[in-house]
């Protein structure tokens, strides 16, 4: 469970200072951050509910949304994206639209890891003591802050349960390659390699976008013959070089937002994401990579489909390391 919420209006006039410590990775806490998805089931005070009409997770991006008070009005907002660091940093302006305009402020928030669990803080910062206690008066903002912080404390707690209840579902394989853990790691980790043996047998791979940080996507187009491509990304969450890898995979347009599977027989049915955890161990100049994966956030229809499909991955895995493996051999004969 997430722990109690403290709150400062003293330290800095001009500012709304929250802090709380979430019983949950930093990049769990972070990924409830980025993505309309997430955020409509916790973003704003109790009683409040959001819609997105537009999200641009970057810095100088922008999101537009609408909030829907319990009272029946809405309040057009807009959002610009000032700063991202994943997973430990957002900043962004935030202000009304049309009638709300003159409601402005800036939001700061950081993600601090703490022995597996994660310290947020979230600083609202006005232009004027006058503009704070302002909205604090007349919007309740101190409050707004704590009921926000709340709501996504149990939004966290409910995506920490689903992925511990999905064990059940992890698909697992591994394979032991004749090459140094470092030479193994590096061709899952540098575009040009990749791009030479990465997907199943008989497809061609085109790297869009590789950036192996957390919070960094793998964007890539797989193809098995000219005109049809298949989009795909993976998000970082956890990178340890050269031992371990944990990223979020799924079906994705070629601007990199997620998409369902692109297949009719699994439209609706397929996980729209799966967590991922790779290892790689080295004994004797010889790397076993052992690579889990189980569904996140899914139904239990999704997860019957997922174990349902074991063994076309087991079958796609196994040809991918194959390529793996003749890839390796060749690098290592020069």
């Amino acid at each position: 469970m997430s722990e109690k919420f403290s709150l400062d209006l003293t330290s800095d006039p001009k500012v709304v200072a929250g802090t709380r410590i979430f019983d949950a990775p930093r990049a769990l806490v972070f990924a409830a951050w980025t993505e309309p998805r997430h955020l409509a089931q916790w973003f704003g005070p109790n009683g409040f509910s959001l819609t997105t009409h537009s999200f641009d997770f970057r810095p100088k991006g922008s999101w537009r949304f609408v909030m829907h008070g319990p009272d029946g009005r809405d309040y057009p907002n807009r959002v610009t994206f000032d700063e991202i660091v994943p997973p430990e940093r957002i900043a962004f302006r935030q202000g009304g639209e049309d009638d709300f305009a003159h409601i402005q402020f800036k939001t700061v928030v950081t993600f601090e890891d703490i022995g597996g669990k994660t310290k947020l803080t979230m600083h609202g910062i006005f232009a004027t003591q006058e503009e704070r206690d302002h909205v604090i008066r007349e919007h309740g903002a101190d409050k707004g802050q704590v009921e926000t912080l709340a709501r996504l404390a149990d939004y966290v707690d409910e995506l920490a349960r689903r992925e511990t209840d999905a064990s059940d579902a992890d698909f697992v394989i591994t394979r032991t390659v004749d090459a140094p853990r470092d030479l193994v790691w590096k061709v899952y980790t540098e575009a040009e390699h990749l791009a030479q043996w990465w997907g199943p047998k008989g497809c061609t791979l085109r790297v869009v976008k590789l950036d192996v940080r957390p919070g960094g996507m793998f964007l890539y187009a797989m193809s098995y013959q000219p005109g049809q491509e298949m989009w795909g990304r993976f998000v970082y969450r956890e990178i340890v070089p050269p031992e371990r890898m944990v990223f979020v995979s799924g079906f994705s347009d070629p601007q990199g937002g997620l998409t369902r599977a692109p297949f009719p027989q699994l439209e609706g049915k397929f996980p729209l994401e799966v967590l991922n955890t790779m290892t790689l161990t080295e004994e004797g100049g010889r790397t076993t990579v052992a690579l889990r994966g189980r569904p996140l956030n899914a139904t239990d229809e999704e997860r019957r489909t997922f174990i349902g499909m074991f063994g076309s991955m087991q079958q796609g895995y196994s040809g991918t390391f194959d390529t793996l493996e003749t890839y390796l051999a060749k690098l290592q004969k020069g």
